[in-house]
């Protein structure tokens, strides 16, 4: 019974030196130095030895002005425990005092302990990094090297000529911390993009690309390629970030793991040109069957996403021969949607797409493969206007993979299905329901379903104009782009300042852009900006309208004032941080 006495009585004085000491931290944050200061005395009580409590008392004193008590209790410890940092604390204080000499030579004090016990240099280093005495700091750890060469503090002190701004020496600091220590190389990757990425307008991409190109040239260790890579890939140049996985290929010809991922990065950043090049180089140096597959996959998909009507005879006769050389099989199975998906909506035979993916499913897959052979059945079922059994596939999806990325997509498909139907209540449930998806892309895309149902409700109950619309982006979905375009044009003509012109603007904008008619697409862009300037379309329009500038016409200095509007007036905007990346290149930042 006494043991168990003392435990809960141990247990309660634990719980209430807790929240003594929150409510210490409470005072000392909110600048009640005077409240902190009695109640770290009376924490150090309890537990003297405890620094985090010696330190902010001795810090609460110096706010009070009160210089003296807190020399007295600094000099107390270092009698104690004869630390170095103590020192420096103590140099601090005398600082504090407007003493600058005294200070420095406490401060030499600190760095002499260090060049009899290099150990030292652990306190006095932090404790001048935390007074800001960055060039004390460095001393100390280049001293701690001169006594112990095999001790490393690289990353430490690159981050101290971070601080100072002195780049050169940061880069190369890092640079040897990474190639010494190979395990720290995503740490330093860390500290390096977060310099590349900051708003400062400085030469520091251009300074880290040379000292590499210096490293990978004097060196000749594959190390520096693959950074060179890396860093080529921060700046989206996939094609030079290829040349250095080449030169890594070559004297590592073990995997193609990194230039499969470089030529997958290129897709999503819509480079197809490096994309096409890369898988097209891998089919020719690999005969893994896997890797060809997949080759031939990227490849195919870029055609059909850019196929003309022309064009449909040689792709369905190309997919017939990959299909005939790597034959029907799980491994296959991208292949057999993306085919199944070129047979319905670039040939129109969705019958033919649908026995295909039949016999897709008779393979031996797992639930991931099934939902994606079934997601594709009920995107050709909605391509036929079979909304129903296209929701019967989606609703299988949801319920196989409810807390999965490709669950939310179903649901999202199921949302947009009763979109096309007609069926706006029950739409816009559920897009409001996936607006919190947690994968950004399904959340934004519920959220812009969302607020267009919201806003042409408002105005229009009968949904008149709302329903049209739905019927033209169906047209679009089902890739009928001239009936598509006809419909938005008809909408235009019959809703003329009305709320839905401004998105049915977008829409035509968006596809005069595909069909490379490019002063058509900003002349509705322009008018979107002109006549519905509080409207939720804006940002979209500036981005739009700034990237064909930049890109197409090749008029940067037109793209320049659109992308800063974006980023001063739209913020909210889910282009904003690839705006704000465009308008410093062109604005002529190196650091981006």
């Amino acid at each position: 019974m006494k043991l168990k006495l003392a435990l809960i009585a141990f247990l309660f004085s634990l719980a209430a030196i807790a929240q003594n000491e929150q409510l210490a931290q409470n005072y000392f944050d909110k600048g009640e130095f005077e409240k902190a200061k009695v109640s770290y005395q009376e924490l150090l009580k309890n537990q003297p030895s405890n620094s985090i409590y010696f330190q902010r008392l001795v810090e609460s004193f110096q706010q009070l002005q009160q210089l003296e008590e807190a020399e007295k209790l600094l000099r107390e410890r270092l009698e104690r425990y004869k630390q170095g940092g103590l020192l420096v604390e103590i140099g601090y204080n005398y600082q504090l005092k407007k003493d600058d000499s005294k200070a420095k030579k406490y401060y030499e004090e600190a760095l002499a302990k260090i060049k009899v016990n290099a150990g030292d240099v652990y306190s006095v280093a932090s404790s001048f990094e935390k007074r800001s005495l960055l060039d004390y700091a460095l001393r100390a750890y280049k001293l701690a090297l001169e006594k112990e060469p095999k001790m490393n503090f690289n990353y430490q002190m690159a981050l101290l000529y971070g601080q100072q701004g002195n780049t050169d020496m940061m880069i190369n600091t890092f640079l040897d911390e990474a190639f010494a220590n190979p395990h720290s190389t995503i740490v330093v990757q860390n500290q390096l993009s977060r310099f590349m990425n900051e708003d400062a307008d400085t030469n520091f991409n251009e300074t880290l690309r040379k000292a590499l190109l210096v490293r990978a040239q004097k060196d000749q260790d594959i190390f520096w390629n693959q950074y060179l890579s890396w860093f080529y890939v921060q700046q989206k140049e996939y094609g030079k970030a290829f040349v250095q996985e080449k030169a890594v290929y070559k004297r590592n010809p073990e995997t193609f793991y990194n230039i499969v991922n470089l030529a997958e990065l290129a897709i999503q950043e819509d480079d197809s040109e490096t994309a096409k090049e890369i898988f097209g180089w891998i089919l020719q140096n690999t005969s893994e069957i896997e890797l060809r597959v997949q080759a031939n996959f990227y490849l195919m998909e870029m055609r059909v996403q850019s196929a003309t009507e022309k064009e449909n005879a040689q792709i369905e006769a190309d997919f017939k021969k990959l299909m005939d050389e790597f034959g029907l099989n799980p491994f296959t199975l991208q292949l057999q949607i993306l085919y199944a998906h070129f047979t319905a909506f670039n040939a129109n035979n969705p019958e033919a797409a649908k026995n295909m993916l039949r016999q897709s499913l008779e393979l031996q897959l797992n639930r991931y493969q099934q939902s994606d052979v079934k997601m594709e059945l009920a995107d050709i079922l909605l391509y036929e206007e079979k909304f129903n059994q296209a929701l019967i596939y989606y609703s299988q999806i949801e319920d196989d993979l409810k807390n999965d990325a490709i669950g939310h997509e179903a649901s999202l498909k199921s949302a947009r299905t009763s979109y096309f139907k007609g069926d706006f209540t029950w739409a816009q449930a559920q897009f409001k329901t996936l607006k919190s998806a947690s994968t950004q892309l399904i959340a934004n895309d519920a959220l812009e379903y969302f607020l267009l149902i919201s806003d042409n409700t408002v105005e229009d109950s009968t949904q008149t104009a709302l329903k049209k619309f739905a019927r033209a982006d169906y047209l679009l979905y089902q890739n009928k782009s001239k009936d598509a375009l006809a419909a938005f044009q008809a909408i235009l003509q019959e809703f003329k300042g009305k709320e839905i012109e401004s998105v049915t603007m977008l829409r035509l904008g968006k596809m005069y852009e595909k069909a490379g008619d490019f002063n058509a697409a900003l002349n509705l862009y322009k008018s979107i900006l002109d006549n519905h300037a509080d409207g939720i379309y804006v940002d979209e329009a500036l981005y739009y309208s700034a990237d064909i500038y930049n890109f197409h016409l090749k008029e940067p200095e037109r793209a320049k004032p659109l992308y800063e509007k974006m980023i001063f007036e739209h913020q909210d905007s889910i282009h904003f941080v690839e705006a704000r990346k465009k308008y410093r290149t062109l604005r002529g930042d190196t650091n981006l």
